[in-house]
């Protein structure tokens, strides 16, 4: 930890607060200038020395702390970053926000002005909590062997990441995985392998399959077979998380079924600066991890690492068949899956997935691209925030841009940080149109603009897409109406028809799609405004919709006993997914 200001007492202040908190476990520096700050961080990045958190000041006392943070992020982007300020300076407030704006620190910090600081020390540990996770350093709850360019190791280091498992990634053929193998008495095993280090002994598996993982971890096991839901939640991202929170601690019996991770999309976020109630900004993975635990400590089950593949009927009930061969029935259904970024559809591109090219905004791989030039296709707000993210590790970051500006698409404090951050590019009305390899790697992608006049070649270690969304809702029945991009409707007029649970003398709820008792929300939904609170606010809106309907639906009064029921019956249309 490292404190440069002008101001002694804040220096004084700063530096008794932070060793007698921190000082058993990180080093801290404190200097009197900011040029010996900056000289200190030269002297750490060339001893290969990590620097976690950098605090400079500013006030009627030092008026150059803004600046030192500004100019710190070139030796160190990986440290977290924080300007220090005095309470009742209030006159400072705007220059600081107008920094924090344009990417000059992360945070804002008030000066503790008595022992214990709690509020101060609140900040200091949320900001080194991000630090670590984005390090990937610390505990090791699972081992993971596997080859750089395997798409399916690839695969498991995002998907452990972001459930918030801690991983240590070995290459295979390295002394450590070299080691670890030995020890485990394993000889040429199928890669990657994957050793559960928690468990007494370890479990080890070779080349496994999500069930198989899921299984190995233990955490979440199907259901009884006589066991009915009030509702299934498919989907963990943001609104599925909040329709669990809210469903469970009004007393629905809710599961959550998650193929993937917990956050969704928004999961994969570095830092979201504009979700009311997180002045400092939160990470997608801690948000998503805190919504998780609380629906899980309020009484909601989960599945994860499985797929509903079909959704049926049974008598009065939803049945939906996952992935494990178990079938979970229900009174209602919340669709909550999301979207899947659009695939660029190119050949040289798709061959190379895993080994430089990635779709989303994988933050595991952020570490690997250190030194090296990056790409990022979107002009979105995941695609911007990936962008900031890589440009803490590659050596410059350039973000490709079909359209001719980025404030339809972007928030603006976003389009300020990229601006403001030295090796990031932004290069308008680009397009992609091809890719060069080497050794089976990515080594460059070929641009064009895109009125199609001649393209060029810009050099590229890694290419991550984040361009469009496809929704995720192939293993839905065609009778849930969609719009032509495919997103579900909600809202709409419903023909009864024979199947399933039917109330046709009223209107379709709000987020009711044509099918009764089969919800959407958050970015699988029409016309939604793809942003986090959003998808909060329909995950909660949609509870009050479910306790309706099921009032309407009252739970039949003799269910069949699992071994009497036939098989789930199929809804008209009804299709399994790819």
């Amino acid at each position: 930890m490292l404190i440069a200001t002008t101001d002694p007492d804040s220096r004084r202040i700063l530096g008794d607060e932070l060793r007698r908190r921190y000082g058993a476990d990180y080093e801290v520096v404190a200097c009197a200038d900011h040029a010996h700050g900056r000289a200190v961080l030269e002297g750490l990045r060339r001893w290969n020395r990590q620097v976690a958190l950098i605090l400079g000041c500013y006030g009627p006392a030092d008026r150059g702390g803004l600046d030192f943070l500004r100019r710190a992020y070139g030796y160190h982007p990986a440290a977290k970053r924080g300007v220090v300020v005095t309470w009742g300076d209030f006159a400072s407030a705007p220059t600081v926000f107008r920094a924090i704006g344009r990417g000059y620190a992360e945070l804002v910090i008030i000066r503790p002005e008595r022992l214990r600081d709690e509020e101060f020390h609140g900040a200091i540990t949320d900001a080194l909590d991000d630090w670590h996770l984005a390090q990937g350093v610390g505990f090791e709850a699972v081992r993971l062997i596997g080859e750089v360019g395997d798409e399916r190791t690839h695969a498991l280091r995002d998907s452990l990441s972001r459930n918030h498992i801690p991983v240590g990634f070995y290459l295979a053929g390295s002394e450590m995985a070299e080691r670890t193998l030995e020890s485990l008495h394993l000889r040429d095993p199928v890669l990657p392998v994957m050793v559960l280090e928690f468990t007494a002994p370890p479990v080890v598996l070779e080349n496994p399959s999500d069930l198989e993982i899921a299984e190995a971890m233990g955490v979440t096991r199907p259901p009884p077979p006589d066991k009915i839901f009030d509702v299934v939640v498919v989907g963990a991202g943001p609104s599925g998380l909040a329709t669990a929170v809210y469903a469970s601690s009004e007393g629905l019996s809710t599961m959550v079924v998650e193929g993937e991770a917990v956050g969704g999309q928004a999961g994969t976020s570095s830092l979201i600066r504009n979700y009311p109630g997180f002045s400092r900004g939160v990470s997608g993975a801690h948000l998503a991890y805190r919504s998780f635990h609380q629906a899980w400590t309020l009484g909601t089950d989960f599945l994860f690492l499985r797929k509903v593949e079909r959704l049926g009927t049974d008598g009065g009930l939803y049945a939906a068949s996952i992935s494990d061969g178990s079938v979970v029935r229900c009174r209602a259904v919340v669709v909550a899956t999301g979207v899947d970024y659009r695939r660029l559809g190119i050949p040289q591109l798709e061959d190379l997935v895993g080994r430089g090219v990635f779709y989303g905004a994988t933050v595991s791989e952020a570490p690997a691209m250190a030194g090296k030039h990056v790409c990022v296709v979107g002009g979105g707000n995941s695609a911007g925030q990936a962008a900031l993210h890589l440009a803490k590790y590659a050596k410059n970051v350039t973000l490709l841009v079909r359209g001719p500006t980025l404030s339809v698409s972007m928030s603006d404090y976003l389009i300020s940080q990229l601006e403001a951050t030295r090796n990031v590019a932004i290069r308008y009305g680009t397009v992609i149109v091809g890719a060069r390899d080497r050794d089976g790697f990515l080594a460059a992608v070929k641009v064009a603009a895109s009125d199609s006049t001649p393209g060029e070649e810009i050099e590229a270690s890694g290419l991550f897409v984040l361009i469009g969304s496809v929704p995720r809702t192939s293993w839905l029945p065609d009778t849930v109406e969609r719009d032509p991009a495919g997103f579900l409707r909600t809202g709409v007029s419903r023909d009864a028809g024979d199947a399933g649970p039917v109330r046709p003398d009223r209107s379709p709820l709000a987020l009711e799609t044509s099918m009764p008792g089969i919800f959407a929300i958050g970015d699988v939904r029409a016309g939604s405004i793809k942003r986090v609170a959003t998808a909060v606010g329909d995950g909660a809106t949609v509870v009050s919709m479910l306790h309706t309907y099921l009032a309407e639906n009252p739970l039949p009064a003799s269910p069949a006993a699992p071994g009497e029921a036939a098989a789930p019956e199929e809804l008209p249309g009804d299709v399994r997914s790819s």
